[in-house]
């Protein structure tokens, strides 16, 4: 017997960060979009606790106890007092220190995987709390839709979206650690007053409402500088797709990846074409949101 669930990418619309606080975390306001690029995670009883991984990038996958499906896997177990016995197969198709939530992915979809597997019956407040444990972006991964997040982003409450939104986002050459640019916010922030994190009405006012030009004109993300200042190429890679008829082009949470509004499919087809063609990224894929969270696919 085996289960796989599928779980979504994540593109943050907003993303307002406030000062570090003493433990060293950031508050935030998150608004959270799911999008239509996922990983599979399929879990299956072994004899030996063991993670696998395929697809785009999987090399870069670790395949030990820091794997957050790993440690998802075990945290349910510990909290039903089972032995984690089970093999853990990753197919990736979200892009890798991308910003886009892969990481968190696999995390929800084991948790929700292995629940499944072994009849664990965990409450999805359960579910939450856990993943809540393990990090700030996997609560979202196994909501998906959209939602605010606020504290470190693991506080959910999901929002209205009217419509779908269309994407197109640009794979970069080489990753960017998360916490090396909440280090590099906090060195272009010294000495400034840095406000405590809200979420702005007319943006969530723009996803209830299902308005691309409303949304486009109300996307931020208080990372960005800091993402531009460890890879300044991706502002090359921002500048063609606004060139080429986005609504709006932003870094998708920490980065690399550069998130691009459109209005439909066919402007998702020309600005992807435009960013393939300039050379200012590794790969290119268009996706729509929101999408459903994490997934029991097959049993």
């Amino acid at each position: 017997m085996s289960v796989t669930v599928r779980v979504p990418a994540k593109v943050n619309v907003q993303l307002a960060v406030g000062p570090a606080r003493p433990d060293g975390f950031h508050p935030l306001a998150n608004v959270f979009l799911a999008v239509g690029l996922y990983d599979e995670v399929t879990v299956t009883p072994a004899d030996e606790f063991r993670v696998t991984c395929e697809g785009p990038d999987a090399a870069q996958v670790p395949l030990d106890r820091t794997n957050l499906a790993a440690r998802a896997a075990e945290a349910l177990a510990e909290r039903y007092g089972r032995t984690p016995g089970v093999h853990i197969h990753i197919a990736k198709d979200i892009p890798v220190a991308g910003g886009m939530a892969g990481g968190s992915a696999d995390g929800a979809g084991a948790l929700v995987a292995c629940d499944a597997l072994w009849g664990t019956g965990a409450s999805r407040d359960e579910l939450l709390d856990i993943c809540a444990e393990l990090g700030s972006d996997v609560p979202f991964s196994l909501v998906g839709g959209a939602a605010l997040g606020i504290g470190r982003g693991e506080q959910l409450t999901p929002l209205e979206v009217g419509g779908t939104f269309h994407w197109v986002f640009a794979m970069a050459g080489r990753g960017l650690s998360t916490p090396a640019v909440f280090r590099e916010f906090d060195r272009l922030g010294e000495g400034t007053d840095i406000p405590e994190p809200v979420a702005s009405q007319e943006l969530l006012a723009a996803l209830a409402k299902g308005d691309p030009d409303a949304l486009a004109a109300a996307v931020s993300n208080d990372l960005q500088p800091a993402a531009l200042s460890l890879f300044p190429e991706l502002a090359g890679t921002l500048a063609t797709g606004r060139a080429a008829g986005a609504l709006a082009a932003l870094v998708s949470g920490s980065g690399p990846t550069t998130a691009f509004l459109v209005r439909g499919p066919e402007s998702a087809a020309a600005v992807a074409q435009a960013l393939v063609a300039s050379g200012t990224c590794r790969t290119v894929r268009t996706a729509a949101g929101p999408a459903p969270g994490a997934t029991v696919a097959a049993r």
